[in-house]
């Protein structure tokens, strides 16, 4: 059963000319280029694409080549799928097929009967083959061209990186040699995804976060890594969205999936590998500032400006205000947006995925404290462990002391978060419940930390101009109703936290 290692890179179309000039490419023993037609069937009801399974022709010589593909998805951009390959004689053959499952599903006479042309796709493909360490070979290849269907087109031009001997770790050696000054990044939609999407002429949606397959007897690190790759999946799904500018909910989503990642990261630090945080948290702190920074001027202009702003229209120092903030806002988004487009980023998301893909973690060795040799005992250490810490900071939080609230804010942030992370293995009905709590304790006290920390900002907006300052104190008087009345709802609140208990794991 043939098996492909790949990873694959998304390359901005600007950048291609830069690309080509590499200097590891000049060191390839061949390379060669050729022009790739393909054309993918699928049923009308999409029977193969549910089951994980890609069926195309490719234009090969005189014929084509018929290729059957399974299980291709990808984890951070490496992807590991079987595929099976024979040349097309005018009606399709699975005997090669040696899955049974697989074999089965194509032959069922309401599949093969229904098989139907969806999309094409139509790239000019460059290959260097490289050798980077002894016993270890390599193709790099280059594809430029689109994707078609029902009228509809999308560019391809993205890095293919496909292992034919040695180590996976080497794909990325070669990646982080081609990354140095170039914006190369994950790509987590294969061509044919891609082309799903087109001829559904399905939207891009901000991607939120999506729980992780655990095992209550896996290793801790098994559970980690699968953690920590789905919050790299919800993270990068929505970086494309975020260099269009026009939708602030993929900043956000980019941001909680940060939070969620180095929340996993200290959860599960007492077993996690000496260098990994010291590697990963020096930019992921570097990201988090850039993408917060945004964020926090969005819900500014949205959640307190904005509703006075729409409450005073006729008043002209509200209007000079709300236009300062919004100037500053598009500033600031550019700055991360071009943060975002720089190789930096790309460096930082091949880091992770090489350090999760990396043998430690892949391949974990027993650990020596047995109290937590599984990850049902490690979870309900870890979760009691930040109960008891969240408990402890209601206890000393004051309405008074707004850094007291907003410590408390933080605590429950990451307990709902490790509460997700262990979700699969918590009842259903008790965790949504918890979760439920858990996120309105932290909406609520995120409101009052808004308001706290919005004076400030807008004050800088203002300068020293009276009429902005008289704008400000408009704003902070229209939100004080609301501001009295959050704080008059945080005692029952802290007598909430008091009595969480959460869901029993199993």
């Amino acid at each position: 059963m043939p098996t492909q290692i790949a990873l694959k890179l998304g390359l901005p179309e600007s950048a291609q000319a830069l690309f080509m000039r590499q200097p590891l490419l000049r060191r390839a023993s061949s390379r060669r280029s050729e022009s790739l037609v393909s054309i993918y069937y699928d049923t009308r009801r999409l029977d193969l694409h549910r089951q994980a399974i890609t069926l195309r022709l490719r234009k090969h010589g005189g014929g084509w080549l018929q290729t059957v593909k399974h299980n291709a998805a990808s984890e951070g951009g490496l992807t590991t799928r079987l595929e099976w390959e024979t040349p097309y004689l005018n009606r399709f053959d699975f005997s090669v097929i040696d899955s049974a499952a697989v074999r089965r599903l194509l032959e069922k006479p309401k599949v093969a009967q229904g098989l139907t042309a969806l999309f094409e796709t139509s790239f000019r493909r460059i290959t260097w083959r490289l050798q980077p360490a002894p016993g270890t070979t390599v193709l790099v290849m280059l594809d430029r061209g689109w994707i078609a269907s029902n009228g509809r087109r999308a560019a391809i031009s993205e890095v293919e990186i496909e292992l034919l001997s040695g180590s996976p770790e080497k794909l990325y050696e070669v990646a982080f040699d081609l990354a140095a000054r170039i914006p190369l990044t994950p790509e987590l939609v294969s061509k044919a995804e891609r082309g799903y999407r087109l001829a559904a002429n399905d939207r891009p949606v901000p991607a939120r976060a999506t729980a992780a397959a655990i095992a209550a007897d896996a290793h801790p690190l098994i559970a980690f890594r699968a953690i920590a790759l789905n919050c790299l999946t919800h993270l990068h799904s929505n970086h494309a969205g975020t260099l269009l500018g026009d939708d602030p909910e993929y900043v956000h989503q980019m941001r909680v999936a940060t939070r969620r990642l180095r929340a996993a990261m200290r959860m599960f630090a007492p077993v996690l590998p000496a260098d990994f945080a010291e590697q990963l948290v020096p930019p992921l702190r570097e990201l988090m500032a850039t993408l917060g920074r945004t964020r926090d001027l969005d819900v500014l202009l949205a959640e307190i400006v904005g509703p006075v702003s729409a409450a005073l229209a006729d008043d002209p120092r509200i209007s000079a205000l709300a236009g300062i903030l919004t100037d500053r806002l598009y500033a600031t988004r550019g700055e991360t947006e071009a943060y975002l487009a720089r190789p930096g980023y790309g460096r930082l998301m091949l880091l992770a995925a090489s350090l999760l893909h990396g043998e430690a973690l892949a391949e974990p060795e027993p650990l020596a404290d047995p109290r937590c040799a599984t990850l049902l005992d490690f979870a309900q250490r870890r979760l009691r462990k930040l109960q008891w810490h969240t408990h402890h900071l209601a206890g000393l939080a004051r309405i008074e002391d707004p850094s007291s609230l907003h410590q408390l804010r933080i605590a429950i942030k990451r307990l709902r978060y490790a509460l997700e992370f262990f979700g699969p293995l918590l009842p259903k009905l008790s965790f949504n419940t918890a979760a439920k709590q858990l996120a309105t304790l932290q909406d609520k006290l995120g409101q009052l930390n808004d308001l706290a920390n919005a004076g400030a900002v807008l004050m800088a907006c203002a300068g020293t101009d009276p009429n902005l300052r008289e704008a400000v104190a408009l704003i902070g008087g229209w939100h004080g109703p609301r501001h009295a009345a959050l704080l008059g709802a945080v005692p029952e609140q802290l007598e909430t936290v008091r009595k969480l208990r959460l869901p029993k794991l199993k």
